[in-house]
């Protein structure tokens, strides 16, 4: 899966063909007209709220595949910590954390000789001793 270009409507048509959920079945779920689903199919990018229904009727974390863009393509911080402190307001969130489905896209990325080891550390800020525990375990 390539995380760098998100079109979350095709994402979502995909996961309903593979549950071979009728379009009854989403539009009553959605509450939506079967027009306005289609839309929501060729649409890149979709509400928050639209896309939480869509992630509990397809029983799958829409919200993983933009958290996996981030933890791969977004720049170090470079923020002073101090100068920033956490609020207690809004939930805060280790970057650090790899998913299976991040691990197993970098680990693909070497095994078809796509990038080296050391262009996935340079180009995904993956450390070197995480990225060498990772290949351990193949």
């Amino acid at each position: 899966m390539l995380y760098k270009e998100i079109h979350i409507g095709k994402f979502i048509k995909e996961r309903v063909l593979e549950l071979e959920m009728s379009m009854e079945r989403v539009c009553s779920f959605l509450k939506k007209e079967e027009e306005a689903v289609e839309k929501i199919y060729e649409s890149k990018s979709i509400d928050t709220d639209l896309l939480l229904r869509c992630s509990k009727l397809l029983e799958y974390d829409f919200f993983r595949i933009y958290s996996s863009h981030l933890i791969l393509y977004s720049p170090p911080s470079a923020v002073d910590k101090n100068k920033n402190p956490k609020s207690d307001k809004i939930p805060y969130f280790r970057k650090n954390i790899y998913t299976q489905e991040i691990k197993d896209f970098i680990i693909e990325k070497i095994q078809s000789g796509e990038m080296t080891h050391s262009e996935i550390i340079q180009e995904y800020s993956i450390p070197k001793s995480t990225l060498h525990r990772w290949l351990q375990k193949i």
